[in-house]
């Protein structure tokens, strides 16, 4: 060891080690220490001045994606090779059909959709985007059906018709296969829709879906109460792979007219007796609704609660008193503003708004009063096009145009056998009439924009936002 090192000092009992040289001993003792606390000083900002200095260099990713609340659900399955967007999340066991797990987070309201919904769009050709904007019925006691008639039209949705009593569970296993199907068949998740409004009106009553009241007896309910019990129902069509229940009903009957009303009154599906009280039971139903993972439809615009005929069964359904002004427009507006994923169009007449088309044909009811009076920019279902009455005078096909042409975006038939003539009759107006085409991309990116909001879409996370100029 070099001459000089290794001598020991003590003090107070503590032994010292300190490799200097032997001159620095001879300085008093405390002397070593003054010198210490500088250069420790010297080091801590050096090291604080490195740390700042990278932060800097890598801007912060906090906010460059900003969070988009959609339902809480497990991923589905990854998307054929040529689909146009990467799944954001893949893995290996999804919830049926993309849909929302039981206790979801709920539906955006300001989802992230429209440029994911257009790219999507965007890359599809005539064809699909016809498929995209057309659901029709399979039996629900029979959901597997939908497998064939989805690939054959490359539909965008698929209605469960008539009553069950099967298991939640059963419909499960059988949604996930008919949504697996989808996104290898067509490249997208497909709606998955039911009539679940409570009383008379009642899909899915087997176990593991409870028993729903009468919109009338809901409307007796406090507004907890109703709130709570909507998300119970919700959860389970949830969880069941419901993603689309058309439901509620946001029309009002006037009290003592409820018999003389066969669509609404007739099997008591109204929340009231006056605007406002099946506007503020339609804004509860909707909110608690979409809270968990599933989205609501508020029906039949722009209302059938003075009609004395049923369109199912009738073509003389006409409410004469109806116009731009009409109270009974207000449960529509309301559930407007609470966000409805969707509205479906009545099949009935409204001379007062427009003297020559049904609404569900009609440009001043769906595109002037829905669109641009209310201001809804969800998607607009039609009533069913397929077996009701009140549309029979007019060819099939036609149907499905009329409709997308009038601003509709999702045309309903509860016939299976539907879905040929109208997927193709809306690709060759498409071909034929530039306006059409146009109109018809916007109708299927409302569709995906819809089916974005419950997360099944497969859609590329947001680009990172550029630094902050310095």
């Amino acid at each position: 060891m070099p001459s000089g090192y290794g001598r020991h000092r003590y003090r107070s009992g503590r032994r010292w080690y300190l490799p200097i040289p032997s001159v620095l001993y001879d300085l008093p003792w405390w002397l070593p220490l003054r010198l210490l606390v500088p250069a420790g000083l010297v080091a801590l900002l050096g090291f604080g001045v490195v740390v700042s200095g990278a932060g800097r260099e890598q801007p912060s990713r906090a906010g460059s994606n900003p969070p988009v609340t959609t339902a809480a659900i497990s991923p589905r399955p990854s998307a054929p090779p040529d689909a146009s967007a990467p799944p954001a999340t893949p893995a290996p066991a999804p919830a049926p059909g993309g849909s929302p797990a039981a206790g979801g987070a709920g539906v955006s309201r300001s989802p992230r959709s429209v440029s994911c919904a257009g790219a999507l769009v965007a890359a599809m050709n005539v064809e699909q985007r016809a498929g995209q904007v057309v659901m029709v019925g399979v039996p629900v006691t029979d959901p597997l059906s939908a497998v064939d008639v989805v690939r054959q039209s490359r539909l965008g949705g698929v209605f469960l018709a008539g009553r069950s009593t099967g298991s939640a569970d059963a419909l499960r296993g059988a949604l996930r296969a008919v949504q697996e199907a989808a996104l290898r068949d067509v490249g997208v998740a497909v709606h998955i829709a039911v009539d679940q409004e409570g009383g008379k009106v009642q899909t899915l009553r087997g176990p593991g879906f409870g028993e729903i009241p009468s919109a009338v007896e809901q409307g007796g309910w406090d507004t907890a109460t109703l709130r709570r019990r909507t998300g119970d129902w919700a959860r389970e069509l949830a969880g069941a792979g419901v993603t689309l229940d058309l439901a509620p009903v946001a029309d009002t009957v006037a009290a003592g007219t409820a018999r003389d009303n066969p669509p609404i009154g007739a099997f008591d599906r109204q929340f009231g007796a006056t605007a406002d009280a099946v506007g503020a039971d339609t804004q509860t139903v909707i909110t608690a609704m979409q809270d968990s993972g599933l989205l609501a439809t508020a029906k039949h615009f722009p209302g059938l609660g003075r009609v004395r005929h049923n369109t199912d069964t009738s073509a003389g359904a006409v409410d004469g008193a109806a116009d731009a002004a009409d109270p009974n427009l207000a449960p529509f507006r309301t559930a407007v503003a609470a966000g409805t994923a969707a509205v479906m169009m009545s099949l009935a007449r409204y001379p007062r708004l427009d003297p020559r088309e049904p609404a569900v044909f009609s440009r001043p009811i769906v595109t002037d009063l829905l669109r641009g009076q209310l201001g809804f920019g969800g998607m607009v279902v039609s009533d069913d096009l397929g077996a009701a009455v009140a549309v029979q005078s007019v060819p099939v096909g036609e149907r499905a145009v009329r409709f997308v042409a009038a601003g509709g975006d999702l045309v309903l038939s509860v016939r299976r056998a539907d879905a040929g003539p109208m997927t193709g009759a809306l690709a060759a107006e498409a071909r034929r009439v530039p306006a059409f085409a146009r109109r018809l991309t916007e109708a299927a990116t409302a569709v995906l924009a819809s089916k974005e909001r419950l997360g099944m879409l497969d859609c590329p996370a947001a680009p990172p936002e550029p630094p902050a100029a310095r």
